[in-house]
């Protein structure tokens, strides 16, 4: 056999891996539906909207997004995992409800009812107050909650939710005691605050930052590991002596018994859709905090948090 002849068939069977790899194995011939288990406005619809345009142009089909808020991501969750697991109905999953609502309760869905994709964002909890509150930094609000117990009210994204339990975290950590007053997503969180019906707002550094460019609104503590770089003068929980480390990761998933090659064709767009200049400048804009893991260690990563809060749930049930 002469070596053009080796070469010719070589590659031949080198073009299916190579296919395989370049995700070209499966491709969508209609509409994608995304699913978002929070409401319209908050950095989880933010995030999954900018990416819905992007897929829309690597998949060469309509990527949509359906709202299907409630029960603190439960009702969309479980919408996600009773899908049909065919590639035409993806969404955005977040922590640590995706481990903590089965934990706390009797749930329509677990982690393993669903392929997960990939993550994008990891945004690290915030507490927030009105730019004119009384309440000046976390000493001030630590000041007023132990002057008047059990009177000031925060708002959160739900039961289970990370803003829910660092805030009970503090709680213990400080022998203080708040309201806890849950809503459908953090875009109602906001409003209320900008109201005036909650004095305190829970939720992520990336939901709140606009506003406080603003001058609307106001972060007093932030729950990174580490300072956000958006926010470099914010203080952290543990720098302010509170050991409290908090935040949301939003990454997409798939009903669980997903085909492979649509898992992969999948990830590949997502993975696509992080490393473009235009998304890396409108995630900048969006301020988001973006953190890519392929399926298998994203899914590490969930299994981590889910024996950490099945351990946390085994100390303090965090039930109302």
């Amino acid at each position: 056999m002469n070596a053009t002849r080796r070469g010719v068939i070589a590659a031949a069977l080198a073009a299916p891996a190579i296919a395989q790899a370049q995700g070209a194995g499966w491709r969508p011939d209609r509409q994608i539906t995304m699913i978002v288990a929070f409401a319209p406005g908050g950095g989880t619809d933010a995030a999954a909207r900018t990416i819905a345009r992007f897929m829309e142009k690597d998949l060469g089909q309509p990527v949509v997004v359906l709202n299907r808020p409630g029960a603190g991501g439960e009702i969309g969750f479980a919408e996600l995992a009773r899908a049909r697991p065919d590639g035409y109905t993806i969404g955005f999953i977040n922590t640590p409800t995706i481990v903590t609502i089965p934990i706390e309760r009797r749930a329509r869905f677990g982690l393993d009812d669903f392929a997960l994709i990939a993550n994008i964002v990891d945004d690290p909890g915030g507490l927030w107050v009105l730019n004119d509150s009384p309440i000046r930094d976390f000493a001030g609000l630590l000041a007023a909650a132990r002057a008047q117990p059990a009177t000031i009210g925060y708002g959160t994204t739900g039961i289970g939710s990370d803003d829910h339990l660092a805030v009970l975290a503090i709680q213990r950590a400080t022998g203080t005691q708040f309201i806890h007053i849950p809503f459908a997503g953090s875009s109602q969180v906001k409003q209320n605050l900008m109201s005036r019906a909650i004095p305190l707002a829970v939720m992520n550094m990336a939901e709140g930052i606009n506003e406080w460019r603003q001058g609307v609104l106001r972060p007093i503590a932030q729950m990174g590991e580490t300072r956000w770089a958006a926010a470099p003068d914010v203080p952290t929980l543990k720098e302010l002596g509170v050991d409290v480390v908090e935040g949301s990761m939003r990454g997409m998933a798939a009903p669980a018994g997903m085909p492979p090659e649509v898992l992969e064709r999948l990830a590949l767009s997502v993975r696509r859709t992080v490393d473009d200049p235009d998304f890396k400048t409108l995630a900048a804009q969006q301020n988001l905090p973006l953190r890519f893991l392929a399926p298998d260690a994203y899914r590490a990563e969930l299994l981590a948090l889910r024996a950490r809060y099945q351990a946390l749930w085994a100390q303090h049930p965090w039930k109302e």
